[in-house]
């Protein structure tokens, strides 16, 4: 394997900062799976590891990109050979593992998943981590008793990667939804993915949110945390199901027991990132399958690798639309 480029991510006097270099194989970190990489996408969590806004990476230096797709090239795994395509997404990959910003990448077998048939490799990184936990607090919902008779769900963050991948995915299996953003001019986006109304973040009083409010959810995809999980989680109906999957707002929750023990409300964490086997396969399998997102090529841009480094600052000052796929090696 000859030299190759890479976004890589170093420690400046306790900044991190991120550019573009030529990378040594021999500096690749070990796993059993060598994969050509074709794509990568871009989500918040890289976008706050790159410019440095958040706390992120967890050794220096880090090869940044926590999602990929590509091609086996070697593999000490005996479940994959080379000419497989294949996705890893999460884990430590871009945060403490050299990840998909890069021509070439190296991971542990266990975090490799076989490309599901009817998903290309470009699809695949238009749903990246986004869309691999959408779909997991979908089935979670679901396996949680949420069914689209039970009645409407909210989406909070709803013109963000999951946000927008979760209106559709839901709005497609026959919910009602609600989207929810403080962004007003995209009222016409959110109604395209399939969203039967719009709320903004202003319209919300979040100073008095009272233990137990009227009931209007059967269920709730919340990429926000803080204040808005607690006036949802008032708002929730009985037998009610909340995935938390983010905490663009706060990573605080501040709210009371009583739609807990008063309306049987749950409270469903969304942990993407180590959730292991045959669970991440299945979850990944249902989005070639049930999970589709139909309007995905809609919410999509593809950029080129050497574009990449001009649209994290979109991400941190929260003028991100939709998903953002990379184009490393694919076409």
């Amino acid at each position: 394997m000859s030299p190759f480029k890479a976004y890589l991510i170093e420690d400046h006097g306790g900044l991190a900062r991120g550019g573009m270099v030529t990378f040594d194989p021999a500096r690749l970190d070990p796993g059993e799976v060598d994969i050509r990489v074709a794509f990568s996408s871009v989500n918040y969590k890289d976008a706050l590891a790159a410019t440095g806004a958040g706390r992120i990476i967890r050794r220096f230096p880090c090869v940044g990109g926590i999602d990929l797709s590509g091609t086996v090239t070697a593999s000490r795994d005996p479940r994959f050979q080379p000419g497989d395509a294949v996705i890893a997404t999460s884990f430590d990959i871009g945060v403490a593992h050299h990840g998909g910003y890069a021509e070439y990448a190296r991971v542990p077998g266990r975090w490799v998943v076989p490309l599901p048939a009817g998903l290309s490799l470009h699809d695949a990184m238009a749903l990246g981590t986004a869309g691999f936990t959408a779909a997991l607090g979908v089935v979670r919902m679901e396996e949680n008793g949420l069914r689209p008779d039970r009645g409407p769900v909210i989406v909070t963050g709803a013109t963000g990667g999951v946000g927008s991948l979760a209106v559709n995915m839901l709005a497609a299996r026959g919910y009602r939804i609600t989207a929810l953003t403080r962004k007003e001019s995209e009222v016409d986006y959110l109604k395209s993915l399939g969203a039967a109304e719009v709320m903004f973040r202003s319209t919300l009083d979040l100073e008095r949110i009272r233990p137990l409010d009227r009931a209007l959810w059967a269920g709730a995809v919340d990429n926000l945390g803080g204040d808005v999980l607690a006036w949802i989680a008032s708002t929730m109906q009985q037998a009610g199901t909340i995935a938390s999957i983010g905490l663009a707002a706060s990573p605080t929750l501040n709210t009371t027991v009583m739609p807990f023990i008063l309306r049987g409300a749950s409270l469903l964490g969304i942990d993407s990132g180590y959730i292991g086997e045959p669970y991440r396969s299945g979850v990944w399998q249902r989005l070639a399958g049930d999970l589709r997102v139909p309007h995905l090529p809609a919410m999509t841009r593809t950029i080129t690798f050497d574009d990449l480094p001009d649209i994290f600052h979109d991400y941190v000052e929260g003028r991100a639309h939709g998903r953002v796929v990379v184009a490393i090696a694919g076409a």
